[in-house]
């Protein structure tokens, strides 16, 4: 049994930062993911995709944001439990919370913090018999390692930003590139659609409106791909790797069963202090819902302050937290490291005058 102040319930960004705002006020935090990873959607979906509005950061990647992420929490050392699904979650008669992982452990927490994201998700899938044997080698759902595709002949699947970001990328390095998508009208944001036409037109990559319908393989590997043309024929195209990107199942999982409040697959939360339905457990982050939500790595930030002082009130109730800031708070910048507290503790016997030019 791991006995702790609180259970972060997800590693992406907001479950990071939540660990700051936690560690702030003198908490300290266990962050659990189903992932082996820390990162949440930052990583696993567009982790080389600039992002543009993080407040005083022009633009980083999502794998950047992360390191950062990272690296800001690092003084308050938080234990992370990543590849484990919390199965169980239950309220305990003394108020606080016990909860089990698919891997065997075993928390007792004051508080709960669900910082989920779209909870458990995983990539819709090319329903194909011959797909199953290619998936990890010449079959993709995401990419890790882009330099696999060096002097390749790809085929990329999809009409959302996934799909024309890598096939921008990807042009770059493969030997050919040909996206596929059912139809010609694109999710994805119009400048990329506009620049992968240019690209069409330049000879330097295709276009096929189709379906795939069927992959051919050879020496074990992936050979050719078959898709389906508006017109009814059978077009096949040469192809040592196929990455299919046509979003993902986004499901609460085990969380459904934990008797919070939902709406519309989210759960329901106070904006005061992102207290779901049961007193003691949280919610920040694309899992919650409120009026006026909105889905903005920005927004679970905010959510993720907030939510910090709504956990130490119920972890310490009575207890009034005045309002620091780390650029004058002692107590704050000896948290977070920056401060010598060996020299504050020589200032503070010495006499006032004095002390006020130490």
């Amino acid at each position: 049994m791991i006995s702790c102040d609180t259970v972060i319930i997800g590693a992406g960004p907001v479950g990071l930062f939540q660990v700051f705002e936690l560690g702030l006020l003198g908490l300290g935090a266990h962050v659990i993911d189903s992932v082996p990873q820390a990162g949440g959607q930052c990583v696993e979906l567009y982790p080389d995709k600039p992002i543009y509005d993080i407040p005083a950061v022009p633009a980083c990647s999502g794998r950047e944001l992360i390191e950062r992420l990272q690296q800001q929490i690092r003084p308050f050392a938080p234990q992370f439990h990543l590849g484990h699904t919390v199965t169980t979650l239950e309220r305990m008669q003394d108020g606080r919370f016990r909860l089990q992982t698919s891997g065997g452990l075993v928390f007792d927490a004051g508080a709960v913090i669900i910082a989920g994201g779209l909870g458990a998700f995983a990539p819709r899938t090319l329903n194909l018999p011959e797909a199953v044997p290619l998936v990890g080698r010449t079959l993709h759902y995401k990419v890790t390692r882009p330099a696999l595709f060096d002097d390749q002949d790809i085929v990329i699947a999809g009409g959302g930003d996934a799909a024309l970001d890598w096939a921008l990328e990807l042009v770059e390095r493969a030997r050919s590139v040909v996206l596929v998508h059912r139809s010609s009208t694109f999710r994805a944001a119009p400048a990329s659609v506009a620049r992968m036409q240019a690209l069409c037109d330049e000879g330097r990559m295709q276009f096929c409106e189709g379906d795939i319908v069927g992959l051919e393989t050879a020496d074990d590997a992936l050979a050719q791909v078959r898709v389906r043309t508006r017109s009814g024929m059978v077009q096949r195209i040469a192809a040592s790797h196929l990455l299919v990107f046509w979003g993902l199942h986004p499901a609460l999982g085990p969380i459904a069963e934990w008797g919070l409040a939902l709406e519309r697959q989210q759960l329901v939360v106070d904006p005061a202090t992102f207290q779901t339905s049961v007193p003691g457990i949280f919610a920040v982050g694309d899992i919650n819902t409120y009026p006026g939500k909105k889905k903005l790595i920005l927004s679970g930030f905010h959510e993720s302050a907030l939510c910090a002082f709504a956990v130490h009130a119920h972890l310490h109730p009575g207890d009034k937290v005045n309002l620091q800031y780390t650029t004058t708070s002692p107590a704050l910048q000896r948290r977070l490291g920056v401060r010598d507290v060996e020299r504050d503790a020589i200032v503070a016997e010495l006499p006032p005058r004095v002390a006020a030019t130490a």
